[in-house]
């Protein structure tokens, strides 16, 4: 697939580096590409340009960029650029603020999410929610005892989430299919369970993993 990437921080580039690893062609984007030049010209397959240039670029869009900034970056790409495309919301609603005993803060309420609002704002953009309930390092390929580990996904297009499901299976993850937008209110909080054992213990090696009988 060609997939636009947007974001400079190490979600972004860790994803963009796994897509080219299995052959995907990558646009990685930002508001300041050239951030990006020194990653783009050691990864093979990607390429740096703005917000927009990756999101045109792309069959499928992943924004991993800070919550807080999320509705600009995608204002940046441009709605026409996003309409009718799958976009992989990468993102936390994380607040400003210091974790309290290990758990971060939202600026989210419990009957709303991140995701909800974008869909709501960029309509005609498919989201699903990806990728945002574990750590960068393990997010491509991760090696654990027990199998592959569960990413929870969420959205209202079944065909987007069969490309998000296809993308995990490359990727090394099972998925778990939560269902429509709403689930997002639950994902995403999956977030602050993962960072407890990191802020209180410093570790971060760790994933889920859902057991079905």
């Amino acid at each position: 697939m060609k997939v636009g990437v947007l974001g400079s921080g190490s979600v972004a580039q860790t994803l963009a580096a796994g897509l080219a690893k299995y052959c995907h062609q990558v646009i990685i984007g930002s508001r300041s590409p050239q951030k990006l030049a020194e990653f783009a010209t050691k990864t093979t397959g990607v390429t740096a340009g703005t917000f927009a240039e990756a999101a045109a670029f792309g069959e499928l869009i992943i924004l991993a960029v800070k919550g807080d900034v999320a509705s600009r970056a995608l204002g940046l790409a441009g709605a026409p650029n996003l309409a009718r495309k799958t976009v992989i919301d990468a993102c936390n609603p994380i607040a400003d603020a210091p974790p309290a005993n290990g758990v971060l803060q939202f600026f989210t309420g419990q009957n709303e999410s991140l995701m909800e609002a974008l869909q709501t704002e960029f309509a005609a953009a498919h989201f699903v929610k990806a990728f945002n309930s574990v750590g960068a390092a393990r997010m491509v390929d991760p090696k654990f005892e027990d199998g592959r580990p569960t990413m929870f996904i969420c959205g209202n297009d079944a065909a987007a989430k069969q490309t998000v499901t296809a993308l995990l299976d490359e990727f090394g993850w099972e998925t778990a299919d939560m269902g429509a937008a709403e689930a997002a209110r639950a994902i995403e909080p999956l977030c602050k369970l993962w960072c407890i054992p990191g802020f209180t213990r410093n570790h971060w090696t760790h994933a889920f993993k859902l057991l079905m009988k």
